[in-house]
């Protein structure tokens, strides 16, 4: 097993050194303007020929690049199953959307994973969903009859994004990788977290949520529900007796200190990669870097564009994982 990675490792490792530290994001946070931040991500090799000046394709070019590494490694692509999910669950959820409600154009697919738009469209069309992963049939029956019947659009996303959950989650029990058990663990609790809090200003009721959450190990859905209920100090209280402690501080600071947490919490989970040199963790650290690194650019880029202040802009940025 080691000496099957010691090249891809070494790889990633050279890549690593083009991650942007903590030092380059703030960097592109003072540039004056959102044209100089576009332009000092092309010096830094952002996108290519054909996507100068444009935010929207340099970021997706910049998504398109980190397949291409590790298609270039000659790993199977089965081992990075788990982090296409939300993209491949997002385009069921649009193409119900567009077959039900008959809205064209209104939705936008992701076409670099298993199920791009067009087939996902044609599979939701013919309500052929045999065609679907095992972990997906199901979830897509439910939403598919329920948005056709009741046409309650929220009712159809909980469906689908707890279906996410559940699948991402049994990935990482079924994976003899840490780095993705991990991260399964983490994404599944950080979004019960992320659900809680949101139930709590909107006065969910505890069967809603209780739907909307999936269940793991390290936080309680049951618990994190009658918190919510209590209001949003019960939830802080909460996460300080577990392994999310951080995430109360967050909570109290404000809702974007909040969101900021939710997505440092995952690189946190992911950073002891950085040290494992004979495994395939550091290729999927990397992976979950990169994607990180995009969001937090386009983060930025949004806030240039609409001319927040910096602090406010700095507030809302993850940390990065060199």
């Amino acid at each position: 097993m080691s000496e099957q990675y010691t090249y891809a490792v070494a790889r990633i490792r050279a890549l690593e050194v083009s991650l942007f530290s903590g030092s380059t994001i703030d960097q592109l946070i003072a540039c004056q303007s959102y044209e100089q931040c576009l332009q000092f991500l092309e010096e830094k090799g952002w996108g290519d020929n054909e996507t100068s000046g444009n935010a929207e394709a340099i970021l997706t070019r910049e998504e398109e690049k980190i397949w291409e590494v590790v298609k270039e490694l000659s790993i199977d692509m089965k081992n990075f199953d788990v982090l296409s999910y939300p993209k491949l669950y997002h385009n069921l959820k649009a193409a119900i959307k567009e077959v039900c409600t008959e809205e064209k154009n209104r939705h936008i697919f992701y076409e670099d994973v298993s199920i791009p738009g067009s087939a996902m469209l044609e599979i939701v069309r013919e309500r052929d969903f045999g065609k679907l992963p095992d972990h997906m049939q199901h979830a897509a029956q439910e939403a598919y009859e329920t948005l056709l019947h009741t046409r309650d659009g929220q009712l159809c996303d909980v469906i689908i994004d707890r279906a996410a959950l559940d699948a991402i989650y049994q990935a990482g029990k079924a994976s003899d990788v840490a780095i993705i058990r991990d991260y399964a663990e983490s994404t599944v609790a950080v979004a019960d977290i992320k659900i809680a809090v949101r139930s709590q200003k909107t006065a969910k009721s505890i069967e809603f949520m209780k739907r909307a959450m999936a269940e793991c190990s390290s936080v309680s859905a049951d618990q994190l529900s009658k918190a919510a209920l209590a209001g949003a100090d019960a939830i802080s209280e909460y996460l300080l007796g577990t392994a999310y402690a951080e995430g109360a501080s967050a909570l109290r600071t404000s809702p974007s200190a909040f969101e900021r947490w939710c997505d440092n919490r995952i690189i946190q989970t992911i950073s002891p990669q950085k040290y494992n040199a004979f495994t395939i963790g550091p290729v999927i650290a990397y992976v979950i870097a990169r994607q990180n690194e995009i969001k937090t650019v386009r983060i930025i880029l949004s806030g240039k564009l609409n001319e927040l202040p910096d602090d406010s802009i700095r507030e809302r940025v993850r940390e990065m994982y060199v």
